[in-house]
């Protein structure tokens, strides 16, 4: 299948629905995605202002659900590790290692405080502090309406085995941060997004410069 962006140096993108195209692809050392939960509608206050609601209305969410379960649910076997975000809302196997972005919210019934990656890595759990991201200016506007912050995926990928040159695999890509990440620290990346606008604008992020966070732990 072709590219719908790639840059020569390793890091591709493909418009597509990557039920359909990962089975084309090799095994990777890692997956780091960010899936839709598709599961707003079905918690107390989850269609408020839960994840799902910001891209679909509560019967599009139901919808996704059966889309997305069993695609996600069969990440961990294509690569030597799997990060995960949102893996709380799957029936992924136990994990020693999940990570933590403490999100700095108040104490209210309505508004997540922190949200979960499941991991397949045989390490401590990790937390990451919403103050990271403010040290970087990363609170201003965001491209895509779940978008992670940058210096959160990158610090994921320090937690990693995965070498320099290693292939990274965002199968639900959104606006490319896994992939910029990835190309901040020298690792080939692929990521699938299903609507083009993102690939479109992931594209351009990825053309921009080399960002230097320097020591993100």
């Amino acid at each position: 299948m072709k590219p719908y962006y790639d840059d020569g140096k390793g890091i591709k993108i493909f418009h597509g629905d990557c039920r359909e195209i990962l089975p084309s692809l090799s095994h990777v050392d890692l997956i780091l995605t960010d899936p839709p939960y598709g599961l707003g509608d079905k918690w107390q206050g989850g269609g408020g202002g839960g994840k799902s609601s910001w891209r679909f209305d509560p019967a599009e969410a139901q919808k996704w659900d059966g889309k997305t379960v069993d695609c996600v649910l069969s990440l961990p076997a294509m690569a030597h590790e799997c990060i995960i975000w949102g893996g709380n809302y799957y029936n992924l196997p136990p994990s020693r290692c999940w990570f933590v972005w403490d999100k700095k919210q108040p104490d209210t019934w309505t508004t997540a405080q922190a949200e979960l990656a499941w991991s397949s890595l045989d390490r401590p759990t990790r937390v990451y502090r919403m103050a990271q991201c403010e040290a970087h200016g990363e609170m201003g506007h965001k491209a895509h309406p779940t978008q992670k912050p940058l210096t959160l995926m990158t610090w994921c990928l320090k937690f990693t085995s995965t070498p320099v040159g290693g292939l990274i695999l965002d199968p639900f890509m959104g606006s490319g941060t896994t992939l910029r990440a990835a190309k901040d620290l020298g690792m080939n990346a692929f990521g699938i997004e299903l609507e083009e606008k993102y690939c479109e604008i992931a594209a351009r992020r990825l053309e921009q410069e080399v960002f230097n966070f320097g020591d993100v732990n």
